[in-house]
Formats: C-alpha cells, sequence, structure tokens
C-alpha cells in the first residue's frame, strides 16, 4: 500500500513561517498531482492548494493565495506557508493521485492516497 509520509508543523507565532513536506514511500511523485488540504477544529477539510504533474500549474485558496507556496523539490512536494494566521491552525494532510484533479475542480478532494496528517497551531 503506497503510503505518503509528511514532515514539518508544529507550533508557530502568528507572522510566522512553516514548511510542510510530503513524500511518498512506493510512489514516485513526480508523476502525480499533489494537493493540500486543511481541517481546523468543527471545520469541514478545505483544500488549500495544489500542483499538478505535467505542467506544474499550481492552485490555491483565496484564504492562502500570497502567503503559502506549493513546490516539487526532487521527490517532495512541499508547502511553504508564510504570513500565518491563527486561523490557519488545523490537521494539514498531502493527497495525491494520478489523475489528480485540475482546473476549475482542482479543490476536490477526490485523491487516492493521503497522508497522516500534521498539526500546525498558530498562536500567540
Amino acid at each position: 500500500q503506497a503510503q505518503l509520509v509528511q514532515s514539518g508543523g508544529g507550533l508557530v507565532h502568528p507572522g510566522g513561517s512553516l514548511r510542510l513536506s510530503c513524500a511518498a514511500s512506493t510512489l514516485t511523485l513526480d508523476y502525480y498531482g499533489v494537493g493540500w488540504f486543511r481541517q481546523a477544529p468543527g471545520k469541514e477539510r478545505e483544500a488549500l492548494s495544489a500542483i499538478s504533474t505535467t505542467d506544474g500549474i499550481t492552485y490555491y485558496a483565496d484564504s492562502v493565495k500570497g502567503r503559502f507556496i506549493i513546490s516539487r523539490d526532487g521527490a517532495e512536494v512541499t508547502l511553504q506557508m508564510n504570513s500565518l494566521k491563527p486561523e490557519d491552525t488545523g490537521v494539514y494532510f498531502c493527497a495525491a493521485d494520478l489523475l489528480a484533479p485540475t482546473g476549475s475542480r482542482w479543490y476536490s478532494d477526490k485523491y487516492k492516497y493521503w497522508g497522516e496528517g500534521t498539526q500546525v497551531t498558530v498562536s500567540s
């Protein structure tokens, strides 16, 4: 069973930065579209960002646009999070799929593989 392994996360003050990474144990992640999602306490899971596989197109939710950057770094996909706010607190998940949603449906959660989630807490 393929696994996505996440790293990063933790506790940061408002205005700080964190970097999340997503790697695959048995997949060649280069060939997969990857998305990042967040589930805040008491809220539904939301799509934050995604990167396509063939053309490297990136997508961002309005809530993180200009603050978060998704990129491929070798066999990993990273989410650089800057200017963090308390409302960014939540559990962050990466997801991957050969046929990941793109275009106007980039925010869909129809991914085959999911990471285990990592906690991000933004608090003073």
